[in-house]
């Protein structure tokens, strides 16, 4: 027992140190260059070097006491850094998801619909383009009886899917990635994955809901990622080179953000394809063989939640 605990302990202080301690730290080293060089001095590390000296040789730096103020210092102030980016991540994650932005309030909702429109468009003529590549090599193959090049055609279904893998329904890639799910599930085997998910979970085996659950703390990480380079961003005010920092801050954040997504979407999609007949075993739903739309017609039936019927004629219940 005594060995556990004390592995416990070192992993939590690990994470406590990767997760908290050094993103926390790294803003605030970053924060007091942007502070003590500004603009007109922003490489130039002696002036850095002289004031971190000069601070060290303050008459309460030596003590312990004034050590132990400022190691708490730093450390709370790291704390609050990583809550705060934390906090933006999730505000990122809702708007790169924007599962509800037929909600959202009118200015962003305006944008959102001009956005999809916009999205829906070009998808829209992407998947013309290769759609006529399709039909042009199957005539080469029809009149030549030989496979036509097939690089052209590749070439259209990745300028598709760089749009969108379905038809955009959201303002966002990452938002439609995530839909896309829904849609084929629900045109395969009408499934529908928002009823049909919260019942799923359950039933899917550990590794399965390992997989999962990594990807979506993978997800949540990107988007905090995406919360530093917002927190970097307002130092640019004062210290130019946090401009390019949080730049490339946000890149990074952008493409963990895609990859993940995409991940986290196909899990999804694997996931209700391959266990839905293990659902319909448990809730007595009798089927044999994949799952097809009979079966996904008799989840969602049975899954679905049902509005009452209202009492009486406009009379409230007592």
């Amino acid at each position: 027992m005594d060995g556990f605990l004390s592995a416990l302990g070192q992993k939590l202080a690990e994470r406590w140190l990767t997760q908290l301690v050094l993103p926390g730290a790294l803003f605030l080293a970053t924060a007091t260059a942007a502070h003590t060089l500004g603009q007109t001095q922003a490489l130039d590390y002696h002036r850095l070097a002289d004031r971190i000296t000069h601070w060290a040789q303050t008459p309460a730096a030596p003590t312990h006491g004034g050590q132990a103020v400022l190691l708490g210092a730093i450390l709370a102030i790291a704390a609050a850094a990583v809550l705060a980016a934390q906090g933006l991540g999730a505000l990122v994650q809702h708007a790169a998801l924007a599962a509800d932005w037929r909600t959202w309030p009118r200015p962003l909702r305006q944008w959102a619909h001009t956005r999809v429109t916009r999205r829906h468009t070009r998808w829209r003529a992407a998947a013309h383009r290769y759609q006529r590549q399709l039909d042009a090599d199957a005539r080469t193959l029809a009149l030549h009886r030989r496979r036509a090049d097939p690089t052209p055609r590749r070439a259209a279904h990745h300028a598709m899917l760089r749009i969108a893998t379905e038809a955009p329904d959201r303002p966002t890639w990452s938002g439609d990635r995530i839909h896309a799910t829904a849609i084929r599930l629900e045109r395969d085997h009408h499934l529908d994955l928002p009823v049909l998910w919260p019942h799923l979970w359950l039933t899917l085996p550990e590794t399965t809901r390992t997989e999962i659950t990594g990807t979506e703390q993978a997800l949540t990480r990107a988007t905090t990622l995406a919360g530093w380079a917002l927190l970097y961003a307002p130092l640019t005010i004062w210290w130019w080179p946090a401009a390019p920092l949080s730049a490339a801050i946000a890149l990074t954040a952008r493409y963990r953000i895609r990859t993940t997504t995409d991940t986290y979407a196909q899990l999804l999609e694997a996931a209700a394809r391959l266990h839905a007949t293990d659902l319909a075993a448990q809730l007595g739903i009798t089927h044999t063989g994949p799952a097809d739309p009979t079966l996904g017609e008799a989840l969602t039936h049975q899954l679905r939640t049902r509005t009452p019927p209202p009492t009486s004629e406009g009379n409230p219940p007592r």
